[in-house]
């Protein structure tokens, strides 16, 4: 039928009929599905999360996607008619007018604007306000433009979706204290795991008792809950637990096992906990002035989620050597440990216990109750109780041929090895210097200042992640500095009360808000008020420490896991399927495990008796490394370093993503808000700026706050 017939020509005006559909050009489902192909035959988007504009076509009535709450938003229909009373796309346009002409010369000319600058729809993906003729067709933004930085469209099992469709409380929300509370409890059990696992591997280690061990738990518990306090009072303000890092454990591993400690006499703990103390407070303080001095906002502008991704991901990689052989001593008793928590968190995910899904955000705590129920039984019914053979008994008195064959089996299952909850006070407050003053060399600070780079590096992560479930906008350059800047403070409290490892923002944490919908900064903080109260209880602490091994190095081996795999979902801020990044992340984690076990090799011959435990080894690289210059502390340095996998993967994926051509896009730049925006919007002021009028004091520090 023809158009030019006056009964079907389209009319203008709110109710146009619905015209005759025409047949779909074979060609159509590239245009329906916003393919373009490449020479390279490389898509223009992954499944990363980004949403790519459309190929240029003709204007229709669509919803465009709201680039920060993440859904979809409606469009303004041509002629001012609201989209759901249109039934019909309009009729394609004619020939361009002058006037049209002239407009789009103006918008072409205009490429280096400040909304082309931020993004294809303006400041930081908010939507353009500014009013366009009514005829013009929107100026498409070149690709290198289109950075959208929002998390994956669409509900997925694990809630990531639009922030404010399916959080339960959002950043600033106060409940009541009775859901605060529960949910604030909730949120510290789901990370109970990442909290406590820290010290129940480093103290034995350093030859610490099981009274030592408890003592520790009890202190993490108290720096964890009174730093969170400051990060969400005085830091970035974002719901973020802090606690010790998985960053700081191979570090801690490293001076632990140095060769001036390995030849101690007496109490190895307290002086080795006290090296640890004065490396941990130089590396922090040198976080700390990278934050409030604002060379943290120029150091982020190189730092993209193609560097974070395989840089988190080599932290959680990199312990492979520690997990299942431990578990090995006691094969019924881990492997159960494992299956029961991924049964809870992949099979048992979907189940909802009165509106939570209990199994997915307490996987560890449940499995934790479980199997360690299932050891406690087996132990009482004689199942590791060998005639004749005393678990109390040095390994190195046992003259029995029977015993020493068992001893390693009864040590690794029996819950009965620690005396920690009966020896362990009702009260103890844990004070600063409670180990002595601490001890500072500087190759260990040294050491410890690269890995506080690499924790930023983490937190840079966590910021982006996090505010994009809970806030209004991601935070500004500023904010986020101030937020590290704290986290170098929060960590030089750690040093001082003697936690063994840096306080940093928990990467885990992310997940978890993400699961439980809880995005309050309240919650949280009445969650750490809680844990200080439970640290002044010393019998917490010793039931913490009583935790058999095997089931502590089951548990890591799921968090391990869990957090390598967080570390490879900032991918999704990027193109993933791009070549670029896939040699990038690709060589980055390569290397991160290839170049430390060339530095942990090096030396050892096969037949070398070596005084520490196989799963230890790969710390002592100090000793015998192939730096060998005539300068020991820098042959130190550069051994450690460089056996760290998480520096390696770092350093490579550092210089290759700042050198290696790649546009917005393809890199993931982050982006953040502008603090000249952040300050004309009331919502992101409140978001982010410091209680109590605070932020008057730093005016003269453009970049601490708003």
């Amino acid at each position: 039928m023809s158009n030019s017939d006056p009964k079907t020509r389209p009319r203008l005006g709110p109710w146009p009929p619905v015209p005759e559909s025409s047949p779909m050009p074979p060609s159509s489902w590239a245009n329906k599905t916003g393919f373009r192909p490449k020479f390279s035959g490389e898509t223009n988007a992954s499944d990363s999360g980004q949403i790519s504009l459309p190929p240029h076509r003709p204007r229709e009535p669509q919803t465009q996607p709201d680039l920060e709450a993440g859904r979809a938003r409606p469009q303004p229909a041509p002629n001012g008619v609201p989209e759901r009373e249109m039934a019909t796309p309009p009729p394609a346009p004619g020939p361009p007018s002058e006037k049209d002409n002239k407009v789009k010369r103006r918008k072409e000319s205009d490429g280096g604007s400040k909304s082309a600058a931020n993004g294809p729809s303006g400041v930081n993906g908010q939507a353009a306000t500014t009013p366009t003729e009514p005829n013009s067709q929107p100026r498409r933004a070149a690709r290198s433009e289109e950075v959208v930085d929002v998390l994956p469209h669409g509900v997925d099992d694990d809630g990531y979706v639009a922030r404010h469709s399916h959080m339960k409380y959002a950043l600033r929300d106060t409940p009541g204290l009775v859901p605060i509370g529960l949910y604030g409890f909730q949120h510290y059990l789901s990370m109970l795991g990442s909290i406590i696992l820290i010290p129940l591997v480093i103290v034995p280690a350093m030859g610490g008792t099981y009274e030592d061990t408890a003592n520790v738990v009890s202190t993490v518990l108290f720096v964890s809950g009174v730093t969170t306090l400051l990060q969400t009072s005085f830091g970035s303000r974002l719901p973020l637990i802090q606690g010790p890092s998985f960053v700081y454990l191979a570090p801690a591993l490293a001076i632990i096992n140095s060769p001036e400690f390995q030849g101690l006499n007496g109490n190895n703990f307290k002086h080795i906990m006290k090296e640890l103390q004065g490396a941990v407070i130089i590396g922090s303080a040198f976080q700390a002035i990278l934050g409030y001095s604002g060379l943290m906002s120029i150091f982020l502008r190189l730092i993209n989620p193609v560097v974070v991704s395989p840089t988190i991901a080599a932290v959680g990689l990199s312990f492979y050597s520690y997990g299942f052989p431990l578990i090995g001593n006691c094969l019924e008793i881990g492997a159960v440990q494992i299956l029961v928590v991924i049964i809870f968190s992949l099979y048992l995910r979907k189940i909802s216990v009165f509106g939570h899904r209990v199994f997915l955000i307490y996987a560890v705590p449940l499995g934790l109750a479980i199997t360690w129920s299932a050891a406690f039984l087996l132990t009482e019914a004689g199942a590791y109780s060998y005639k004749g053979c005393d678990i109390n008994v040095p390994a190195s008195n046992i003259v029995s041929e029977h015993c020493r064959k068992h001893v390693l089996r009864m040590k690794s299952c029996r819950v009965d090895t620690s005396h920690a909850l009966r020896s362990a006070p009702w009260f103890r407050f844990p004070y600063p210097l409670q180990w002595g003053t601490p001890v500072f060399h500087w190759k260990m600070a040294l050491v410890m200042c690269v890995v506080s780079i690499i924790a930023s590096v983490d937190s840079i992560g966590s910021y982006h992640a996090s505010s994009l479930l809970v806030a209004s906008r991601p935070p500004t350059p500023g904010v986020l500095s101030r937020g590290i800047g704290l986290e170098g403070l929060s960590s030089v409290l750690a040093g001082l009360w003697g936690t063994g490892t840096g306080s940093t923002s928990l990467t885990e944490n992310v997940h978890t808000i993400a699961v439980t919908k809880m995005g309050s900064r309240r919650a949280v903080e009445l969650g750490a008020c809680v844990l200080i109260v439970l640290s002044l209880v010393g019998k917490v602490g010793g039931f913490l420490a009583s935790i058999p091994q095997v089931v502590v190095a089951a548990l890591l081996c799921f968090m391990w896991a869990m957090l390598a795999a967080l570390g490879l979902s900032n991918l999704r801020y990027s193109e993933a399927g791009s070549s670029r990044n896939i040699i990038i992340v690709g060589l980055s984690l390569f290397f991160s495990l290839s170049i430390p076990a060339y530095f942990q090799q090096y030396g050892i011959s096969p037949n070398s008796n070596l005084s520490v435990p196989s799963y230890f080894q790969p710390y002592i690289v100090a000793s015998h490394g192939p730096f060998r210059s005539k300068y020991g502390g820098v042959n130190y340095v550069l051994n450690t370093l460089f056996s760290l996998h998480m520096v390696v993967a770092f350093l490579v994926a550092f210089i290759l993503d700042n050198t290696v051509p790649g546009n917005r896009q393809e890199r993931g730049v982050y982006v953040w808000s502008e603090a000249e925006v952040a300050k004309r919007e009331p919502a992101v002021a409140k978001d982010y700026e410091l209680p109590f009028r605070i932020s008057r004091f730093f005016r003269w520090v453009k970049w601490v706050g708003l």
